[in-house]
């Protein structure tokens, strides 16, 4: 059997090879183990799930084994998005929540997500405890010891969507979104955040069509993942219908894609700093931004401009989280799709970042491209690309050692002004250019996430990189 171990985003295996109904049991109990040693059966655990194969029999597998335990079960009445299970974990005071899902995954992947009694992702300290858990519960044969407990608490059955949608009208203008009579095409990508945003928008009075809004384990034959090469049909309804909008979701809900009136895709580098000017801006709101090592730099400038500290992270939302919750961030955010505001739980959550992105349209009554030209204009440009570069494993070992010690001057014809090892290697290049360094920990691949004034610095300085390198 394979090692069970809790990644960025959880644990995550390929099913019925390792996600089995074994595992699953053995992860069960080992996450009741934790609810039980730190005195938190007593308030249950939220038990959601996705629309992947099997996700809703594993979650019953699940409330079973923790109602075994002695631990009361609340279990979505059908498939959910991840943040509205941490919602769920907020709203019913609850020990935890465990979510069904491998979020962005290929078909043939499910996955187990705990959300610790804060609503937000577990950071390693708890799933550590939870893989020692999952140790102790083996015999040394790698077998399972004990399948259970012989108590029956109760499992009920919940629906947690009418409260979370209430709480989105808390933090976004509702009112505007319908007054400004937006036409937005909705892509929930077959995954569970189907019917939520879609139902939020038109409630507000948008005018939405929805796509590929039903159940597909199979996803149509592609990723969950709301990326520019993922989203052509949501691009070409968005342009045939004319919309001001196109807002995607992830197999979970909880990263987030955006289609411009134009047609054209919104990185999630892109439309932060937008969302961050209009929270500072428009909404007067004041406090520090969080962001990972390899996200925008334009958040920095917004923030000093208006005297605001920046947070930066390791890449894991689990970091932003403590952002949200101890530091008063009044924006967390991630290149790759993830973003939560103050008021909110401390979970990404693609939903509220469509409904923001609705929000900032209707409010200023132009287009996201025209507002970010607005940015430019105010603090400069600035262009992001992440390059992937495969290599032999004996090539990641020599550039892994070389990293641990390279100090260089100067990157090509930049002089480098600063490093950091937050994680990977950083280097802060003159002109406010930087290069970033992460290995892949579980592939012979490097992710060289670079930054700059123009897209052809950015260019060269991958060029440079690579050849700093040996790659």
């Amino acid at each position: 059997m394979k090692k069970i171990f809790f990644g960025t985003d959880g644990w995550r295996g390929i099913l019925a090879e390792d996600f089995n109904f074994s595992n699953v049991r053995l992860v069960a109990r080992s996450i009741g183990m934790y609810i039980l040693d730190h005195g938190l059966a007593a308030r249950g655990v939220v038990v959601g799930y996705d629309n992947r194969f099997f996700s809703d029999r594993f979650a019953a597998e699940i409330a079973g084994v923790l109602s075994g335990q002695g631990i009361p079960v609340r279990i979505t009445d059908g498939a959910a998005p991840t943040p509205v299970v941490a919602y769920a974990v907020k709203l019913y005071h609850a020990g935890g929540g465990i979510m069904l899902t491998a979020s962005h995954n290929p078909p043939e992947y499910n996955g187990i997500k705990f959300i610790p009694e804060y609503a937000g992702p577990a950071l390693p300290h708890i799933t550590g405890e939870i893989e020692d858990n999952i140790r102790k519960t083996m015999d040394a044969a790698g077998r399972e010891t004990d399948n259970g407990g012989s108590k029956k608490a109760a499992v009920i059955k919940v629906n947690p969507y009418p409260d979370y949608a209430r709480h989105m009208n808390t933090l976004v203008d509702i009112n505007a979104i319908g007054e400004a009579g937006l036409k937005v095409v909705v892509d929930p990508m077959h995954g569970a955040g189907a019917r939520y945003l879609e139902n939020m928008l038109m409630h507000a009075g948008a005018l939405v069509t929805a796509i590929r809004d039903y159940s597909d384990p199979l996803f149509g034959g592609g990723l969950p993942e709301p990326t520019a090469g993922s989203l052509g049909l949501l691009r070409e309804k968005v342009i045939n219908r004319g919309a001001h909008l196109g807002l995607a979701l992830d197999g979970d809900a909880d990263r987030f894609g955006i289609i411009d009136r134009s047609g054209e895709f919104i990185t999630p580098n892109q439309f932060l700093p937008v969302l961050l000017y209009h929270l500072y801006n428009v909404r007067g709101m004041r406090g520090p931004v969080a962001r990972t090592v390899a996200t925008t730099h334009q958040l920095d400038r917004i923030a000093g401009r208006a005297g605001q500290q920046v947070f930066e992270t390791p890449v894991g939302f689990k970091y932003i989280a403590q952002c949200l919750t101890e530091k008063g961030a009044v924006l967390g955010g991630e290149e790759s799709g993830g973003l939560s505001v103050q008021g909110h739980v401390p979970e990404k959550d693609g939903i509220l970042a469509g409904l923001l992105a609705a929000e900032i349209v209707a409010v200023h009554g132009k287009s996201l491209n025209e507002l970010m030209e607005q940015v430019a204009v105010e603090y400069g440009s600035l262009y992001s690309e992440r390059l992937d570069v495969h290599t032999s494993l004996p090539e990641k070992e020599r550039v892994l050692r070389l990293l641990k010690e390279l100090k260089p001057s100067s990157l090509g014809k930049r002089r480098v002004a600063g490093r950091n090892a937050v994680d990977g290697v950083k280097f802060l290049l003159e002109g406010g250019a930087w290069v970033l360094v992460r290995p892949s920990g579980t592939e012979p691949l490097f992710r060289i996430y670079v930054e700059a004034s123009t897209p052809e610095e950015l260019k060269e300085i991958q060029k440079d990189t690579k050849t700093l390198l040996g790659l």
